[in-house]
């Protein structure tokens, strides 16, 4: 319609009222006040009396421009508070759901896992926990066949999803990287990291993460907290895979004694080397010495040793063995606790709810919708307890523990240490310049406890 009236196709804009036209003053002043007489059209809003062909009407048009812009104003302002109230409760308020979860069918406002989508994101920690990287993991869901995320939405007909193009839905390591630092998937819902800048732009920004919203046990976990820390301190270490598409056992963590640069790998064909980055990248102008150390001995070395402390310091005690049918009554259990807490919330929300119509904050309005809103909320909680109460009665303490004890010295025994426990445990290897007179070399490991 503007471009038609660029035009001058029409002569005439008749609108029920001016803020059918537009509610922003500033539109107001640049096509009613500005752009329309230019162009010879002529507007008109019959319930407002608004006519720029009538003297003097143009006043009561800005008037009526100030306040159909503070309604809008006024409006998204509620709107807003309405959000952050659901935000502080937990409550999902985004469109699609994060990729492993879909909407609960009985609350549009909580998620619930989507089974064939968790499997992959449990795939995925289970890979980076194995010492894969982001773009290895890529690599190996796209040869699965496994769809990525947008894809996988839109083959489920998600609307909130956009169009696919063809050559789309492989997996990519930022994709991958995404999932593996989402603290969601670990139960928290996290929500409000960006924000418009104002209801009249659409311009998105990054806000600080001490003003996202935060709030623990709002729904199930995909990823249990240890391994998803566990996850974040490999991803620290930052490391590059290796001819294998893996790093190796100690990547990241040994250092130059003299100068503290990272240790880098080389081979002569044979065997694998570990030496000083800053010495292999500084020409011929060497900044540094080799340091070099052989990685198969180091690595036995540390091996040793982490073996040794788990063996002397770790006695295991049955009462820690847990059957693997508790792993679901350890669930609910964890889950009973969160919703009982999420109960009483909710009904101090109401006392505050009570307290702050009697004190004129809110408007009968307000009050009447952020009411239902907590009674719907409490209603869905004590049905959920309910449930998780009448599955903990199912579970029972029948499960038995034969075997488990020894399969659990098995894995203590550490004939394989993991990397994940290497990074746990290790904050730093520092590699000393091998004594010529001698042949010794000094290494020093700096655990973290």
């Amino acid at each position: 319609m503007i471009e038609a009236a660029r035009q001058k196709k029409f002569q005439i804009i008749l609108c029920k009222s001016q803020s059918r036209f537009t509610r922003d003053m500033e539109l107001v002043e640049k096509y009613i006040h500005g752009l329309f007489p230019i162009w010879g059209v002529r507007f008109i809003a019959v319930a407002d009396n608004a006519d720029t062909e009538v003297k003097g009407n143009k006043k009561a048009r800005q008037i009526n421009g100030l306040v159909n812009e503070w309604y809008l104003e006024d409006l998204s302002e509620n709107i807003r508070m309405v959000f952050d109230l659901k935000r502080r409760e937990g409550k999902y308020i985004g469109g699609c759901p994060l990729y492993g979860y879909q909407k609960d069918p009985a609350d549009k406002n909580h998620i619930v896992p989507d089974p064939e989508a968790a499997e992959v994101v449990r795939q995925i920690f289970q890979l980076s926990l194995a010492g894969h990287g982001r773009q290895s993991i890529a690599y190996l869901l796209n040869q699965q066949g496994v769809p990525n995320p947008t894809r996988y939405k839109a083959q489920r007909g998600w609307t909130c999803t956009p169009p696919m193009k063809d050559g789309f839905g492989l997996w990519n390591r930022v994709t991958v990287g995404r999932i593996l630092t989402n603290e969601m998937y670990t139960g928290v819902m996290i929500q409000g990291r960006r924000k418009k800048v104002s209801y009249k732009s659409k311009l998105v920004i990054d806000t600080p993460e001490d003003q996202w919203y935060r709030v623990e046990g709002t729904h199930e976990a995909i990823i249990h907290r240890a391994a998803f820390d566990a996850v974040q301190r490999g991803l620290r270490l930052r490391t590059k895979p290796g001819r294998s598409g893996e790093p190796h056992l100690l990547a990241g963590l040994v250092k130059c004694a003299d100068c503290g640069s990272t240790m880098s790998k080389c081979s002569n064909g044979k065997q694998s080397y570990l030496r000083c980055k800053l010495y292999a990248d500084s020409g011929k102008n060497k900044l540094c010495t080799r340091h070099s150390v052989r990685l198969d001995q180091l690595i036995e070395l540390v091996s040793d040793r982490i073996r040794y402390y788990v063996q002397t310091y770790y006695e295991l005690d049955p009462e820690d063995i847990q059957p693997q049918g508790n792993t679901r009554r350890a669930a609910l259990e964890r889950e009973r606790k969160s919703v009982a807490a999420q109960l009483g919330k909710r009904s101090q929300a109401l006392k505050t709810l009570y307290l702050d119509k009697a004190a004129g904050i809110l408007s009968q309005g307000q009050f009447v919708e952020l009411n239902q809103s907590f009674l719907d909320e409490k209603s869905r909680l004590e049905r959920r307890l309910a449930q998780v109460e009448e599955a903990l009665d199912k579970q029972g303490d029948s499960q038995q523990q034969t075997g488990l004890m020894e399969k659990a010295r098995e894995l203590l025994r550490l004939e394989t240490v993991p990397r994940e426990l290497v990074a746990v445990l290790i904050d730093r290897i520092e590699i000393g310049e091998k004594q010529p007179e001698t042949g010794q070399q000094n290494v020093s490991i700096t655990w973290k406890f």
